[in-house]
């Protein structure tokens, strides 16, 4: 089993930046992907970003493509989402996920099944 634990949200004006962070923990060996997703109230849950175990293939939604950056240490068995530009839109309950199995096209880790979920950390953006 692996146990994801997200930090660094909070609130923050528009324009502005924080950086959320995953800690993994537990069966390590079977993180692979690992994702960061988003929820807004009255919204379906969104994939934002992923990253590949090596961190050769990522994955951004158009809606924070060139804003927001994924990144992983494995050493650390983390994973870090920069979000910079921030906009109101951006505020939402976001999570963190990872794969369980080896995936190597960008359609997998946009699509495919993220195994392990962690309990979210909530970012606000004020106008």
């Amino acid at each position: 089993q692996v146990q994801l634990v997200e930090s660094g949200g909070g609130l923050v004006q528009a324009g502005g930046s924080l950086t959320l962070s995953c800690a993994a923990s537990g069966r390590t060996s079977t993180v692979y992907a690992m994702g960061w997703f988003r929820q807004a109230p009255g919204k379906e849950r969104e994939i934002v970003a992923s990253i590949s175990r090596t961190g050769t293939i990522t994955y951004y939604s158009d809606a924070v493509k060139d804003r927001f950056t994924i990144s992983r240490d494995n050493v650390k068995n983390r994973a870090y989402l920069q979000m910079n530009s921030l906009k109101p839109e951006d505020t939402a309950l976001y999570y963190c996920a990872s794969q369980k199995t080896l995936q190597l096209t960008v359609g997998s880790l946009r699509f495919g099944l993220y195994d392990y979920w962690g309990q979210g950390t909530q970012v606000t953006v004020s106008s």
